[in-house]
């Protein structure tokens, strides 16, 4: 019974984060760790072994649909996966607080942001060009993944949405650059040998069958209506993930 019940679990995370941008790792990491009871170094490891698969089918879905804008993903990506590794390495010498502390005030700013433009009269700013706000992003994504072992999915889809992307581009973008950072964070969390390969597996096959359905999802949501529901759900989702950091 348990099995069903983390199949059907991984499922639901892996629709609703391939459908919103995020990676869930995250959300696997609460749940493992408060549900479950895993010590903090086995959740974060097993999170990623369960967010990674359905990262990959997510994004080459989105692939499939046109949906990602590779250039603004690589600038993220680029500085990302240098970002995730010096994360990996410099993780046991961080204090856990001063982390938490400063991720979540960024997070929190971010989130503020993404409502302001969403309900803001000014026009979007346009993406097209190198921004090395697109760089910051990835580099809070990276030491995210790194440090936390978290997918980082939060700087990259409040990053995107901030940058100008409309919520579907920005989902498929966040799904491409994430594919790469929890990638390195995985083999990194990888190498101390703390998945739980128990409760990691079926989360993941249903987190995979999840983020199969949700490209094909999408095809079927008006845009417009995504932005005007979806954009400030992100963003009130964003500030409500910081609080619960330090809260």
């Amino acid at each position: 019974m348990t099995w069903i019940i983390l199949l059907i679990t991984g499922f639901l995370v892996g629709l609703l984060v391939i459908s919103t941008g995020g990676g869930g790792a995250a959300i696997y990491l609460g749940l493992l760790t408060t549900v479950f009871h895993l010590a903090p170094a086995s959740a974060a490891a097993t999170s990623l072994f369960t967010a990674f698969p359905s990262l990959l089918v997510g994004a080459y879905g989105h692939y499939r649909t046109g949906q990602i804008q590779f250039k603004v993903g690589n600038q993220m990506l680029i500085a990302a996966i240098p970002a995730t590794i010096v994360g990996a390495l410099i993780s046991p010498y961080i204090p856990t607080k001063t982390y938490t502390w400063l991720v979540a005030i960024i997070l929190c700013l971010l989130g503020i942001q993404i409502l302001i433009n969403r309900f803001s009269r000014q026009a979007r700013k346009p993406v097209g060009h190198p921004n090395s706000q697109a760089v910051g992003y990835g580099i809070l994504s990276g030491l995210m993944v790194g440090v936390a072992g978290l997918s980082g999915g939060g700087p990259i889809i409040a990053g995107l949405l901030v940058l100008g992307l409309d919520m579907i581009p920005a989902a498929a973008t966040s799904a491409y650059v994430l594919v790469g950072t929890s990638l390195v964070g995985l083999l990194f969390h990888m190498s101390a040998n703390n998945i739980n390969w128990g409760i990691g597996v079926s989360l993941m096959i249903g987190a995979v069958i999840g983020a199969f359905c949700a490209p094909r999802l999408l095809m079927h949501v008006d845009p417009q209506k995504m932005n005007q529901y979806v954009k400030p759900f992100i963003g009130v989702l964003v500030i409500i993930m910081a609080l619960k950091m330090v809260i």
